[in-house]
């Protein structure tokens, strides 16, 4: 019970997020003075001198690069296993196939996170040219929102298996799984297709760089960008988010109602509601904040948004554990590939050893 207290206080706190944010954007549609964006604002190729000072801040040539590094390291190989396993040693069950597509959309994300690292060490100057610019923004968002939407299509896989298990035979089909992967991916392309069609990258006269995605006209940013990502917040953050706390708080109701052990549920839960409150939370916030006109939104989140951001690339990392509690046929490969990587190691540290003894024995006698 007092998960379903949590759930739904949740739920009302984040009810009410969304009304702050939506009075803030109606405040902000009809009072058009300058600015404190999320994107900074360049005009005529330069910046003004309150923005110079956050580009230049030592938090986004340092802080950010580091973090997005560290999900790189981490999420990367892990992932890449994750997708051996998953392709190759696994059954095409319906839920391998969503792990799948999470851990594609998971790959996608991570491969771009190398050059926007150099870009912010570099000092916040985009030195690939202005499609490629484009193409990894596209690719971040994209494959972000998408990994979102996937987990909530995991989310109701497990429900409709627990909670309603003779309507799971019917439900629970490749055929089906396929159809949602297919939805997946065309929420991918939605997220992906305005960043691919608008410029993205801005010369700046006055600090000699070229900033991608990070300085926008204002003209840009109200626009365009604000619905665009307004509309990325709510059906594709906030709506998966709600799915996934009705679906964990039912599974997790049937379990205890018959007494079954639900441990393995509740680590489930915990990760998956980290990835959504820790990770992905803060900096959907934050987007839509630093468009609005509220109080709040007057400070400067410009610098606050982009380490959000790159805390949000380590659902990436914590991923691969959701696949190692929902798929038992997962855990059990991973079981198998790591006791054949410890014999094959223990053989060849044994031939090692036979080999020296013998090389021993051929010098004595």
């Amino acid at each position: 019970m007092t998960f379903f207290v949590i759930s739904r206080l949740l739920f009302l706190h984040l009810l009410l997020i969304v009304l702050h944010i939506s009075s803030a954007l109606e405040v902000n549609s009809s009072n058009r003075s300058f600015p404190k964006g999320r994107s900074l604002v360049v005009s005529n190729g330069t910046l003004p001198d309150q923005h110079k000072e956050q580009i230049q801040s030592y938090r986004t040539e340092l802080v950010v690069p580091l973090l997005c590094l560290f999900a790189f390291v981490i999420g990367f190989p892990t992932n890449t296993l994750a997708l051996w396993l998953l392709v190759l040693r696994t059954k095409k069950l319906p839920s391998t196939i969503l792990l799948i597509n999470l851990t594609t959309c998971d790959l996608l994300l991570l491969l771009v996170l190398p050059f926007r690292i150099v870009y912010h060490f570099l000092g916040n100057n985009w030195t690939f040219g202005e499609p490629f610019c484009r193409i990894v923004i596209a690719l971040f968002y994209g494959n972000m929102y998408g990994s979102v939407v996937c987990l909530a299509l995991i989310a109701v896989d497990r429900y409709v298996a627990l909670v309603h298990p003779f309507g799971a035979k019917t439900f629970r089909s490749n055929k089906n799984s396929i159809y949602m992967s297919v939805f997946v991916w065309i929420v991918v392309a939605a997220a992906a297709v305005p960043l691919l069609a608008s410029k993205q990258s801005y010369n700046i006269k006055n600090l000699s760089i070229t900033t991608c995605h990070d300085a926008l006209p204002l003209e840009e940013q109200e626009k365009y960008f604000l619905p665009y990502f307004a509309t990325l917040f709510s059906l594709c953050f906030l709506l998966p988010l709600l799915v996934v706390l009705f679906c964990y708080s039912a599974v997790l109701h049937t379990l205890m109602a018959e007494g079954k052990r639900f441990a393995h549920a509740i680590r489930v839960t915990v990760l998956m509601l980290t990835v959504f409150i820790v990770c992905l939370l803060p900096s959907n916030v934050l987007l839509l904040l630093h468009y609005s006109k509220s109080d709040f939104a007057n400070n400067d989140l410009y610098v606050p948004y982009l380490i959000t951001s790159s805390l949000s690339t380590f659902n990436s990392c914590i991923d691969p554990f959701i696949f190692y509690y929902v798929s038992k046929d997962f855990r059990n490969r991973l079981r198998e590939a790591l006791r054949c990587s410890g014999s094959d190691s223990e053989s060849s540290s044994e031939s090692r050893t036979k080999m020296t003894l013998l090389s021993k024995m051929s010098g004595t006698e």
